[in-house]
């Protein structure tokens, strides 16, 4: 269902029961918190039983509860404050264990990455960024740092690489300005998702260059203008966007580039290693040595 949950139960609100109405009601004002809540506990606090919690579910036409609040969590990544989302976490881990419970969320979220994103989705943006004449690549706010790290190593790997600052959209528009079918232009965002990157890959798309979103949904605005989706799980863990699974498929996308271009790659590095040595850029580690 791609429509806003809001929205479906503001159309079906008056073929509700009286128990669905309350319940209606109550994620209408606070779907933050139901958004993370069990049938159960929903019910509880709204005063009605599991089983109507999950007709509920049913009657707007989701395939159980798991599906209502999946829809409902999607939602409001985009919405959520800050201090909503300090809310929510606050809720969800609590103050104890707090290593092991943003560990393992983030474990999840690799493992749900792997399976929903699409190989041949990922395979064609292979493609297009080992033949691209020009790699832009976008990513504003937390999402900057992905950027600049996939930068960082394509630019080890070739010399046309682009990586687009955001200081403003009219400085984005004036740094490609240039894109065309030759290129290929990767905007990166996670809610709350970038309008700026959004715009930007629109541009690049109606300017017919090779358009690869990686982002976390299909809702998500980049994907709309996109030829290449990479779906990667994001989360919050409080007022922190929690990265990891993007960032370890954006590790992959690298690796993958790489072998497609091995023999320009061990050139270029050994070229690397030798000013590497002669500049003396890396500190050098000696083994311990043990007296026997």
């Amino acid at each position: 269902m791609n429509h806003d949950i809001l929205s479906i139960i503001s159309k079906r609100v008056d073929k509700l029961s009286k128990g669905q109405k309350r319940i209606a009601q109550y994620v209408t004002e606070h779907y933050d918190k139901a958004a993370f809540m069990t049938a159960s506990k929903l019910g509880e606090i709204v005063g009605i039983s599991e089983s109507t919690v999950v007709r509920f579910a049913f009657e707007l036409g989701y395939d159980g509860y798991p599906g209502l609040q999946k829809a409902l969590q999607e939602m409001i990544r985009n919405r959520l404050t800050a201090v909503q989302r300090i809310e929510v976490a606050s809720e969800q881990i609590g103050n104890e264990e707090v290593l092991d419970k943003v560990l393992n969320l983030d474990i999840e979220k690799i493992r749900h990455t792997l399976e929903e994103t699409s190989r041949r989705h990922f395979n064609g943006a292979v493609e297009s960024i080992a033949n691209a004449r020009n790699i832009y690549i976008l990513g504003s706010r937390s999402a900057a740092t992905l950027a600049r790290f996939l930068a960082y190593y394509f630019n080890l790997m070739f010399a046309n690489v682009k990586l687009v600052h955001t200081t403003s959209t009219g400085e984005i528009f004036e740094q490609i300005m240039r894109v065309n079918a030759q290129d290929v232009m990767i905007g990166i965002s996670f809610p709350r998702y970038s309008k700026r990157t959004a715009t930007a890959l629109n541009f690049a798309h109606h300017k017919g260059a090779k358009v690869i979103a990686i982002t976390d949904s299909v809702s998500s605005p980049l994907v709309k203008e996109s030829d290449y989706f990479l779906q990667a799980r994001s989360d919050m863990a409080s007022f922190v966007d929690s990265l990891v699974a993007p960032l370890s498929l954006i590790n992959a996308l690298i690796v993958a580039v790489g072998l497609k271009k091995t023999g320009e790659i061990t050139q270029t590095f050994q070229q690397l290693e030798s000013i590497w040595d002669e500049y003396e850029i890396y500190e050098k580690v000696e083994e311990p040595t043990h007296d026997k």
